[in-house]
């Protein structure tokens, strides 16, 4: 064999070689190369969206977050307000409770004196009438009236 059928022998064989490749192992290569192509596209364009939805998300955890701390400050601020108009009705129910013990104990107080003061009205004219009565029972004189009387500022 020449060279030359050789070369036209080998020839046919590969192009018997490219056109069975081209016909029968390219196409499923190719399939299998867009296939994973897609997949890989498809991929990229997912993680892009997750990437957008969880900025979004964030996004409104964040304004959540905001709206949380807003509506706790104000409830807080709305708690120490109550808190502090308990304290001053309260105050103020103590200081009138207080006003009606001290205007009961006043009273009290009062009445007591007036009590006493009669008491000792009474006392007084009782020795009134027991010095007068001493007195009238003895006879007019000046120095057993000075004594009378004298023991009559001792017993009051």
């Amino acid at each position: 064999m020449s060279i030359t059928s050789t070369l036209i022998f080998q020839m046919i064989v590969f192009l018997i070689l490219v056109w069975f490749t081209m016909k029968f192992i390219w196409p499923p290569i190719t399939a299998a190369l867009d296939e994973r192509a897609k997949k890989i596209a498809d991929g990229l364009s997912a993680a892009d969206k997750a990437k957008a939805e969880l900025s979004t998300a964030n996004k409104r955890v964040e304004e959540q977050l905001a709206a949380a701390r807003t509506d706790a400050t104000q409830r807080l601020a709305d708690a120490e307000r109550l808190a502090q108009q308990m304290i001053e009705e309260a105050k103020g129910r103590a200081s009138e409770e207080g006003a009606k013990i001290i205007a009961a104990a006043k009273a009290e107080a009062e009445q007591e004196a007036t009590k006493a003061r009669e008491t000792l009205r009474e006392q007084v004219a009782a020795l009134a009438v027991k010095g007068a009565e001493s007195i009238l029972k003895r006879e007019v004189n000046a120095g057993v009236h000075a004594e009378l009387l004298g023991r009559l500022k001792a017993e009051l």
